[in-house]
């Protein structure tokens, strides 16, 4: 009998985007040199079709078509430029749950979880269409017969590189402030997941003129190497590793370009005695992201436990985590997918199996699901590690996978050293019920985003960007778009 709440979704096939060449200057273009490389999914294997792979020719020409269109972009009356953004948000809106079954079968996330990505893309982009009007200078009183003003101006092309965790989130929502601030953008989706940047181009391509809006894929990393050493781009954004934060802010030094970075992170969830031990339990759950197999820079993958509450906690959390299971991604009720390629499941079991060997305690999961239906997808079950030490492998690199390591405290101040030990600092989640113990310890981490008896979600407006080796910048604020200008200033002497 089939389930009466799952909701009806088209085939997958039917979500597939028909054009899968380069998209820039307004036109579909196949890669100069013929080249093309093909795109799985990660819940069962299946090929996807094939995309065009780009070559060091044609990211220069997808540039060159971004770098001509500027002034025309530039010059758009600023309305008007959120006129356009509020339509593609529509459009966004319109085609929610195809979009979101296109990200399902090409990054692993389930379906229903990716409905909400499409929402949050939707908010963004019209965030950053409401703000057009508040690129504002300054003037500075000189005296008589002077004038002094400080303008804003766009920078000229932005180009976007985006992970392939949330694929068609960041495509869409990532390149609304650059756009709003009249920059022309070259967007280079992930390898593992680029056709919903593709879809994208189908759907809202034809509301830009000719090269404001630009899509190119590749194979390797090679594309997005060539994209930051063009000159004619003037910054770039990336969402990824911290060792991909790294190579881009190495290759644009070599033109001084700015960078803005959103990197990786170890993140903490920290527990005080005083604090529900049953929604701190709900919490370290959502906070892991399983639904999308914890790929996710925020995600609190380090729990630091108060020794008073630990055991009942991860009682709790036994029942708890039973919401999270894998299945096929295109299916409604799914609650936890695929991760999106070899490499990351590869990776995940490598760490798990470092854990034991370490001296962790498996606490639940550790291994993929024992359902034949799944044995052709990267599957791994929710995994948490108990009796874990901060000197511990799995308690200091991101994994980026189902993975959550639980440590016990006592001292506070060994729990904030051990907390801040790490060269990253993204999110931290702090449950308390003391006003005091709450902003004290906000206050000593070393997070850029912090929570207080909340945990995993970003607010529209809100400034979202990490400390240390987790970023430059920040991004979901007005601070974002105003990244993507520059001031100048002009001085005038009129009249004796």
């Amino acid at each position: 009998m089939s389930d009466p709440n799952e909701k009806k979704l088209p085939d997958p096939a039917e979500v597939l985007p028909q054009e899968r060449g380069l998209y820039f200057a307004g036109n579909w273009q196949d890669a100069a040199q013929g080249n093309s490389f093909d795109v799985f999914s990660p819940g069962n294997g299946a090929s996807l079709g094939r995309v065009a792979d780009a070559s060091e020719a044609d990211v220069s020409a997808v540039v060159a078509a971004a770098h001509d269109a500027f002034p025309g972009w530039s010059a758009t009356p600023p309305l008007e430029r959120g006129r356009i953004l509020r339509e593609l948000a529509r459009i966004v809106r319109d085609n929610a749950t195809e979009l979101a079954l296109l990200d399902a079968v090409d990054c692993g996330n389930p379906v229903r979880a990716m409905v909400g990505d499409a929402a949050i893309a939707a908010a963004q982009i019209e965030l950053f269409a409401g703000l057009v009007t508040e690129m504002k200078g300054a003037s500075i009183p000189m005296g008589p017969g002077r004038l002094n003003v400080s303008v804003r101006e766009p920078l000229g092309v932005v180009a976007r590189i985006s992970p392939f965790n949330h694929p068609f989130m960041f495509a869409a929502a990532k390149i609304a402030a650059p756009l709003a601030a009249g920059n022309t953008v070259v967007i280079k989706p992930p390898e593992q997941a680029p056709l919903s940047a593709l879809r994208l181009a189908e759907l809202a391509g034809h509301l830009f003129s000719p090269g404001v809006f630009n899509v190119v894929t590749g194979s390797t990393r090679d594309v997005g190497a060539w994209i930051v050493a063009d000159p004619r781009v003037a910054k770039v954004g990336l969402i990824g590793s911290v060792q991909a934060g790294r190579a881009v802010m190495e290759a644009a030094s070599a033109t001084l370009k700015p960078v803005l970075l959103e990197l990786g992170g170890k993140n903490a969830l920290i527990a005080y005695p005083d604090a529900d031990p049953r929604q701190v339990a709900k919490a370290m759950v959502a906070g892991m992201n399983f639904a999308w197999c914890g790929q996710s820079c925020g995600s609190t993958s380090r729990v630091f436990l108060h020794d008073d509450i630990h055991d009942e906690v991860l009682d709790h959390l036994l029942e708890d985590i039973t919401a999270f299971a894998p299945g096929p991604p295109e299916k409604w009720d799914t609650s936890m997918g695929a991760l999106a390629s070899k490499a990351q499941y590869d990776r995940t079991l490598h760490y798990i199996d470092v854990g034991k060997a370490e001296g962790a305690k498996l606490l639940a999961g550790g291994k993929r699901p024992d359902n034949p239906d799944l044995a052709e997808g990267y599957f791994v079950e929710p995994t948490v590690f108990v009796d874990v030490t901060s000197d511990m492998t799995i308690a200091q690199d991101e994994i980026f996978g189902p993975v959550a390591s639980v440590l016990r405290w006592k001292d506070e101040a060994e729990m904030l050293r051990d907390v801040n030990a790490l060269d990253v600092g993204l999110t931290c989640s702090i449950w308390t019920q003391k006003f005091d113990t709450a902003l004290r310890t906000a206050t000593a981490v070393e997070a850029g985003f912090v929570w207080v008896n909340e945990v995993s979600k970003h607010f529209i407006g809100a400034p979202f960007g990490g400390k240390k080796q987790s970023g430059i910048g920040r991004e979901e604020c007005i601070e974002e778009m105003l990244s993507f200008t520059e001031l100048k200033n002009i001085h005038m002497k009129f009249g004796e």
